[in-house]
């Protein structure tokens, strides 16, 4: 229904109402699209249109969940650490269930209050992490989170952080999940929080943060800019996959909405999807570490599910279920700077001070 709380204008009967009075609109509104698509072109899509919407529900509803386990399990079930953002339950499930899945990794997720369908997971594998030693600190940044102050619109489970031990070389990691609200307001005080967390682990602690940051390639007051964002982690003594300044038109989402939806201000026509400003064309995903704490050996994307990413392509496809590519990163683990470099470099900040 159509909240109150949302909208003080609207009186009880309103309220009340607008759940059956959204029904018959939503009848309606199919019953026209129903009538056009029959009689569009003469009817010469009648026979047609049936077939391929029961084909895109299939792809990108009712086999979503396992067409993306399937893409997992095909060509990411060798990665160290797998970081996924708006999980559903039924996923959750799905993986705990799931014959190579559930071998390979051990599962983690977010703290949430079981009503929301954007769950952040964390897929951690077995040959590489000791299972037993992942430990939440999810309270702990929660209490630093709360600390910034400030409206962050971050909801139950957009957030997992935990840390886990190699099981070879007993190195400690702290690793968190993130899925940021829409406009990715949330980003930058997310960031910040998981920075003062960082500073207070034990010497040594390495840290990798995935999150779909949901920043755009053109920042507003309305919406994170991926500059702004970059300023603000490079501020914080991070870098990230993409290096400490990304490229605005490296984007990891690619899609709009048809006409054949209830929006149609938010509609482009396919003419127009590659024009600026039209659809969700933005750089998006991250990870991001310390810098010095790692190498970036490679960073690629994917909006096929094969490890390939096709440029200009809309997506999510039929055989591609996210509006988001993955993103894979080969990480090397540099060694811990030694005390004379790390003296050097407090001689070299206080001379620059003093001049």
């Amino acid at each position: 229904k159509i909240s109150r709380a949302k909208y003080p204008a609207l009186t009880e009967a309103e309220e009340a109402m607008s759940r059956p009075l959204s029904a018959i609109c939503q009848a309606a509104f199919d019953g026209i699209l129903v009538h056009m698509l029959n009689t569009v072109g003469g009817g010469a899509h009648k026979e047609t249109w049936q077939p391929m919407r029961r084909q895109m529900c299939v792809a990108l509803n009712s086999r979503k969940t396992h067409r993306t386990l399937a893409i997992l399990s095909r060509s990411y079930a060798d990665s160290d650490a797998i970081f996924l953002q708006e999980v559903s339950g039924a996923m959750v499930a799905q993986l705990r269930e799931h014959p190579k899945l559930s071998r390979n990794f051990s599962l983690h997720v977010a703290p949430n209050d079981g009503k929301r369908d954007q769950i952040s997971v964390l897929l951690l594998s077995r040959s590489r992490f000791d299972h037993a030693s992942a430990t939440s600190l999810n309270p702990a940044f929660d209490a630093l989170l709360a600390g910034l102050g400030g409206d962050v619109p971050v909801a139950p489970g957009d957030v997992l952080v935990l840390s886990a031990t190699d099981a070879l070389t007993k190195q400690t990691y702290v690793l968190a999940s993130f899925h940021g609200d829409t406009d990715g307001l949330a980003t930058v005080p997310v960031v910040k929080a998981m920075a003062q967390l960082l500073a207070k682990q034990p010497a040594g602690t390495r840290h990798v943060f995935g999150m779909d940051a949901n920043t755009y390639a053109v920042g507003s007051a309305k919406q994170q800019g991926v500059s702004e964002f970059a300023a603000e982690y490079r501020q914080l003594g991070l870098t990230s996959c993409w290096g400490d300044a990304p490229d605005p038109t490296n984007i990891t989402t690619f899609n709009a909405r048809t006409y054949l939806q209830p929006q149609l201000n938010k509609a482009v026509a396919y003419k127009d999807l590659a024009s600026p400003g039209t659809g969700d064309k933005n750089p998006k995903d991250f990870l991001l570490f310390p810098r010095g704490s790692f190498g970036v050996e490679s960073t690629t994307k994917d909006n096929t599910g094969q490890k390939a990413y096709v440029e200009r392509q809309p997506f999510p496809t039929l055989t591609f279920p996210s509006d988001h590519g993955v993103l894979s990163s080969v990480l090397k683990l540099l060694p811990p700077p030694s005390p004379l470099a790390s003296e050097l470099r407090t001689a070299r900040r206080s001379l620059r001070a003093a001049e």
